[in-house]
């Protein structure tokens, strides 16, 4: 309405034809200001550990179709081959990366393989993570009985596995002078979030990180080392199914309560978490780094009230 309002203000009644031509030429003008303005991705490479889940595949569908070549990480080698088949068939080059995070050598391996592959690395995407569940409370299990064990193995599994393969890849980006890393955090570093004692504090830790290494990155390789994070709201991933979603597909008590706590009253889409991660990889983000996007309809500002 309001765009064809100011057509007709402009040059008086528009014929459907005209209108047709008229957004086609707007649509080419902004591809052409988006490539101006730094948002142009293609020829870029890649590698996004935990690829072939339910965020990190979705990011990696993103980047392919902005022309990203990029690099499948995950521990089983099966998801990752499939997962890099499915890219290939919608962008450029993309390849299977077996390692698990928190193996310094089979980061190394990948890592060569990139640089083999490719020569070069601009954007690591560290989006592998997850709750362990004897690390839950709830369902008569308090923080008292949490096992240690459970709590390190989350922990680790979150921070480690986001610091490990940041040593690894991001020496690359060093070596380079240039490229940008996006951490993966979470609305429980924000806010407490009951029954994930050890997910909470393993996500705050790694936005700490990601502060701390931004420093670092800008001071020690350059200011074109970039580094900062995203802070999913709620998702419905391979996870946390359960969590969410009774067995007949409704929404559970907790997912009840997100969603009051949630502006927009509704969770995420994968697909969503792709804009910002696209922007903060991209030269329109070079004055950015060190911080946290929050992607959460709004959770993390609502007061409740």
């Amino acid at each position: 309405m309001l765009n064809d309002a100011i057509r007709t203000t402009q040059y008086g009644p528009t014929t459907k034809q005209s209108r047709i031509r008229t957004d086609s030429l707007q649509l080419t003008t902004k591809a052409t200001m988006n490539d101006d303005l730094g948002f142009d991705l293609s020829g870029r490479t890649a590698v996004i550990t935990g690829g072939y889940g339910t965020l990190g595949g979705s990011m990696a569908e993103h980047l392919t179709k902005a022309g990203v070549r990029v690099g499948v990480l995950g521990r089983r080698r099966e998801p990752a081959e499939e997962k890099a088949a499915e890219l290939q068939e919608h962008g450029p080059d993309a390849l299977p990366l077996v390692a698990n995070v928190l193996d310094e050598e089979a980061l190394e391996e990948a890592k060569a393989t990139v640089l083999e592959e490719w020569g070069q690395l601009d954007i690591l995407i560290n989006a592998a993570g997850g709750n362990v569940a004897e690390a839950r409370t709830g369902d008569g299990r308090s923080i008292f009985d949490v096992p240690k064990e459970a709590f390190r193995e989350v922990v680790e599994l979150n921070l480690d596995g986001t610091v490990l393969p940041t040593q690894a890849f991001g020496e690359i980006m060093a070596e380079q002078g240039e490229g940008s890393i996006v951490n993966i955090s979470s609305m429980a570093a924000h806010r407490a979030i009951t029954e994930v004692p050890g997910y909470s504090p393993a996500k705050a830790g790694v936005e700490n990180f990601t502060k701390w290494m931004a420093v670092e990155a800008a001071q020690e390789f350059g200011e074109e080392v970039r580094v900062n994070a995203v802070a999913p709201g709620f998702f419905i991933a391979k996870q946390n199914r359960d969590v969410m979603l009774n067995p007949d597909g409704s929404y559970t008590k907790r997912t009840k309560t997100v969603l009051q706590n949630t502006p927009m009253d509704r969770l995420g889409d994968p697909d969503e978490l792709g804009g910002v991660v696209h922007w903060l990889c991209s030269d329109a983000a070079s004055f950015v780094t060190g911080v946290v996007i929050p992607v959460d309809g709004g959770f993390n500002a609502f007061s409740g009230v």
